[in-house]
């Protein structure tokens, strides 16, 4: 096991579904970037960190960076966001085509 699965054991198992298919989402969009646990959560990391995810009380955190909640602003109307964070809602179907575009996008802008 890797420190993701780890990561996601550890979860409350009712969002390990959800942890599982944000996972397979990003691994997907971006197969050359390496897993990793930084700062405590899963990271895709390629030459500096990329994008990671992690579980909140209530909704999944995606932490791309300042630059992609910007270029992604208006897909992501109705989510919560902060300078470099998004919240995906337990009680929502999660948007993995987007969460896709961010991934591919911020390794394209940040890969080195």
């Amino acid at each position: 096991m890797n420190g993701i699965d780890t990561y996601i054991d550890q979860q409350d198992p009712a969002i390990w579904p959800r942890l599982r298919a944000i996972r397979a989402a990003i691994r997907e969009a971006i197969p050359e970037a390496e897993e990793r646990i930084s700062w405590g959560m899963p990271t895709y990391w390629k030459g500096r960190n990329i994008i990671h995810f992690a579980a909140g009380k209530r909704h999944i955190g995606i932490y791309p960076g300042p630059d992609a909640v910007i270029e992604f602003a208006e897909r992501l109307q109705g989510y919560k966001t902060s300078k470099g964070a998004i919240q995906l809602p337990n009680d929502r179907e999660l948007p993995l085509g987007l969460v896709a575009d961010i991934a591919r996008w911020s390794f394209e802008q940040n890969a080195k």
